[in-house]
């Protein structure tokens, strides 16, 4: 069985929406298909697709042969991913600025406070 990972369109008229699945080479495109690895709206701006990376590698491992558009969307989501921790450096921790303390005076105990009070009897 030949695998591809490929577009299966949904969606209205004029308002595509896609999502990447693994399917069978011969199955149609909107058919059956083995797994959803993703989502793609090309309608959408900036970041516009979803992807499970670990699952694509894991597929094409296995043979399985990406359409030209999933190629490109897979390496678009790598560099999404590797860009934000590349650029993401430690801050330093902010620490909050030492509070003014007052003495607090010790409030009394309940042992003190019951001696200095009359007992009835």
């Amino acid at each position: 069985m030949a695998v591809s990972i490929r577009l299966r369109r949904e969606g209205a008229k004029n308002r595509p929406y896609y999502k990447v699945v693994v399917a069978d080479s011969r199955s149609p495109r909107d058919g059956k298909f083995i797994e959803i690895i993703g989502t793609y709206d090309p309608k959408k701006t900036g970041h516009n697709s979803t992807l499970k990376l670990d699952r694509a590698e894991y597929w094409i491992s296995k043979g399985a042969q990406a359409s030209d558009t999933v190629r490109s969307l897979i390496k678009k989501n790598k560099k999404q991913v590797a860009s934000p921790s590349a650029e993401a450096a430690p801050e330093p921790p902010v620490r909050p600025a030492p509070a003014e303390t007052t003495p607090a005076s010790p409030e009394p105990s309940v042992a003190e406070t019951a001696a200095e009070e009359p007992t009835q009897t």
